[in-house]
């Protein structure tokens, strides 16, 4: 499980598409398409990606789109040879943070029932199934568990920790 060199997460831009599209070519039956990643980064404003990034090569990738007070995550991926590191689990914690500090309270995603180390890694964060989508996914049909997580720290919570020089559990990820 170890890794030489280090982890950095830094916002999606176009230079890393091309890593990125190949991941999710890998990782996903029907993947997007390189235009559906460009209208989510220069068309919708409450979108929000980011990369992991291991010795200047995208290992991984997630987004999610901020409305009001909730986050949806819309994709996570990681590349076949760096599954199994917690590399996924590090991307959302990443979105986590990042959602706090805009001031969301609940994330929301859905999963294929088939994608079982998905639906584990989502409960061992914290989101529970709240429902399905039947039929959700064109391609094969399949269902869509929903799931959500409120977040630890509300903006009141959040704002008195700070004044108070304590630190809230979910923010100790800061974003760039």
């Amino acid at each position: 499980m170890s890794m030489i060199g280090q982890l950095k997460y830094v916002p999606l831009r176009a230079e890393y598409l091309d890593q990125v599209l190949e991941i999710e070519r890998v990782s996903f039956p029907t993947p997007w398409s390189k235009q559906s990643f460009l209208s989510e980064l220069h068309d919708n404003s409450m979108a929000y990606y980011i990369v992991c990034m291991l010795d200047e090569k995208v290992i991984g990738y997630g987004g999610m789109w901020i409305i009001l007070d909730e986050a949806h995550i819309t994709n996570v991926a990681v590349h076949p040879e760096h599954r199994g590191k917690r590399i996924g689990q590090g991307i959302i914690f990443y979105l986590i943070s990042k959602a706090l500090s805009l001031g969301v309270c609940r994330m929301t995603l859905e999963v294929r029932p088939s994608n079982l180390s998905a639906i584990k890694l989502y409960q061992r964060m914290g989101f529970q199934a709240a429902g399905r989508r039947k039929g959700y996914y064109t391609d094969t049909k399949e269902d869509a568990i929903i799931m959500w997580k409120t977040l630890i720290c509300d903006n009141i919570i959040r704002d008195f920790s700070e004044k108070e020089g304590m630190e809230c559990p979910d923010t100790k990820m800061k974003s760039n």
